[in-house]
C-alpha cells in the first residue's frame, strides 16, 4: 500500500510538470519528463497518454512544434498556478538558496536581482538557539547591540525574520519582558540554564493584527489606481495579517512611520495605525500582568508547601 501511494505522488508529481511547462514554458516534449524525472520513455509516454486521459482538454500536439502545448482554455488541476511562487524561486535561485536542477525551466529567462546584503549568522549559534528553543532553557549570549556589548541570559522561543534580519524572540531575564535580539549580533554563547518564564506570556507574538492598507491619501487619482493595482486592493484597500510582534518591522520596512516623506516614495498609508499602536502597548501590558500572576501563584504555591 505504502509502496503503491508513493506511485500515485510521483505520478502526480509529473502531472504537476506537465502542467507547468504548458503554464509557464508553453511548450512540452516526452523528453522533458525523461530527462527530469529521470524515466524511461515507455514510461514518459505512459504519463502524457494518462494526462490526457484525465485533462485531455488542457493540452494539444502542435505537429509544426513537434510538440504539446496549452490548449486555448488551459486550467491546471494539478498544478497551482502562483506568479508568487515562480518568481520566488527565481530569486532563491539568484541567492544560491535552490539548485539549478530544482528549477522546472529549460531555458531560465534572462533575470537579475538588485544586490541583497545578508546578515552572518554563525550556524554553530543558530544550532544552540534550536537547542534552547526546544529544550526551554534559558541560554547565556554574549550580545552587541548598538549601545553596549555585555552578556545576558535569554529564554528563546522562536525565530522571526523582519525582512532583512533574522531575530530570535526570547524572554530577557534581565529586562523581564520579551524582546527580540538580532541573532547576527550574538558573538558568544555561554552555558544553558533552567529559567522560570512561560512562551504562553508573550502576548505580542501569540496576537496577531490586522493592517488595513490603502494608497497614500496625498496620490493624485492616477497614482492611486497604479498602487491599488500593485497591491491588489478590493474597494481601494488590503489588509495583511501581521503578529504584533512583528508590525513594528513591517511598518519600519514599508517607511509607513516616515511621514515626511514624499507620498509618491512611501506610497502607502496603514488606516488604522492608532489602532494598532494602541493593540501592541495592550499585548506589552497584558504580558507583565501574566508573567506577574504566575509568579504571585508560585509564590502562593511555595509557601503552602512550607
Amino acid at each position: 500500500m505504502e509502496e503503491q501511494d508513493r506511485r500515485r505522488w510521483s505520478q502526480r508529481q509529473r502531472f504537476e510538470f506537465i502542467e507547468w511547462k504548458l503554464i509557464w514554458e508553453g511548450l512540452l516534449n516526452r523528453s522533458d519528463l525523461e530527462e527530469t524525472f529521470g524515466i524511461s520513455t515507455p514510461q514518459a509516454s505512459l504519463d502524457l497518454r494518462m494526462y490526457r486521459e484525465v485533462a485531455g482538454e488542457n493540452i494539444v500536439y502542435d505537429s509544426s512544434e513537434k510538440a504539446y502545448v496549452p490548449s486555448p482554455k488551459v486550467a491546471p488541476k494539478f498544478l497551482r498556478v502562483s506568479a508568487d511562487r515562480l518568481l520566488l524561486q527565481l530569486r532563491a535561485w539568484l541567492t544560491e538558496a535552490l539548485q539549478r536542477e530544482d528549477l522546472w525551466f529549460k531555458t531560465i529567462p534572462p533575470v537579475d536581482m538588485a544586490p541583497d546584503i545578508t546578515r552572518n549568522v554563525n550556524p554553530n549559534c543558530l544550532r544552540e538557539l534550536l537547542g534552547a528553543i526546544r529544550a526551554r532553557k534559558g541560554l547565556q549570549i554574549h550580545y552587541q547591540s548598538l549601545t553596549n556589548t555585555r552578556w545576558r541570559t535569554i529564554a528563546p522561543h522562536a525565530l522571526a525574520f523582519d525582512g532583512s534580519r533574522w531575530h530570535v524572540r526570547a524572554w530577557a531575564c534581565d529586562r523581564e519582558e520579551f524582546r527580540d535580539f538580532v541573532i547576527s549580533r550574538i558573538d558568544e554563547i555561554g552555558e544553558t540554564c533552567e529559567v522560570g518564564y512561560d512562551p504562553q506570556d508573550d502576548v505580542e507574538w501569540s496576537t496577531r493584527a490586522t493592517l488595513k492598507l490603502r494608497s497614500h491619501p496625498r496620490l493624485g487619482e492616477a497614482q492611486k489606481r497604479a498602487i491599488d493595482r500593485d497591491y491588489a486592493m478590493t474597494s481601494g484597500y488590503r489588509e495583511i495579517e501581521v503578529r504584533l510582534s512583528m508590525v513594528y518591522y513591517f511598518i519600519r520596512r514599508m517607511n509607513l512611520d516616515l511621514v515626511d516623506l514624499p507620498p509618491e516614495r512611501v506610497q502607502l498609508w496603514v488606516e488604522n495605525l492608532s489602532e494598532i499602536e494602541e493593540a501592541v502597548q495592550a499585548a506589552k501590558d497584558e504580558s507583565k500582568a501574566r508573567v506577574a500572576e504566575r509568579r504571585h501563584r508560585s509564590v502562593l504555591t511555595q509557601s503552602r508547601s512550607k
